[in-house]
């Protein structure tokens, strides 16, 4: 696929937001995602992970967009794992576009009042096996300090929470 067009500017991030997806956690949610979407990997990162959804069969969007403005391609389900600094304007941004999402974030983060305020009872959850190591500056990190979960909206999951 061609590179799209930046529109609005490269996004900037804390540094501590550049914690990037190894491809088997992706890959350990990859049966629940439906084969004939096209996803959006909506926050680049090292650029990885539109990669490994493609080595995983999915059409994938993944380039150097700024979320927050409105893309001029089409796509069907938001896939990411967007920057935990901003999670707050993430969740408002997401419930503006109003499609399929999975998120991976913070288990912190089903307590947080911008979550109910904006889904309400309309999310399910995919809990991991184990605690993720998310890859840090090229290195698979060995002691991540925190739990992660799948939080998703409108992907009409069989279980509203289900464990991998």
């Amino acid at each position: 696929m061609a590179s799209l067009p930046l529109r609005g500017g490269e996004m900037k991030f804390e540094n501590d937001d550049a914690y990037n997806t190894p491809k088997e956690v992706w890959e350990s949610i990859s049966h629940l995602i439906p084969k004939d979407k096209t996803i959006w990997e909506c926050f680049y990162g090292d650029g990885k992970s539109g990669q490994h959804f493609k080595e995983l069969g999915f059409e994938c969007i993944h380039d150097k967009i700024d979320f927050f403005n409105d893309p001029n391609f089409e796509y069907d389900i938001l896939i990411s794992n967007p920057p935990y600094s901003i999670k707050a304007k993430v969740f408002k941004r997401l419930s503006e576009i109003d499609k399929p999402f999975i998120m991976l974030v913070p288990v912190s983060t089903m307590t947080k009042q911008y979550l109910k305020t904006y889904f309400k009872d309309n999310i399910q959850i995919i809990i991991p096996k184990k605690r993720i190591q998310f890859i840090k500056n090229g290195e698979q990190t060995s002691r991540c300090w925190f739990d992660t979960i799948f939080i998703t909206y409108k992907m009409n999951l069989d279980k509203d929470i289900i464990f991998l």
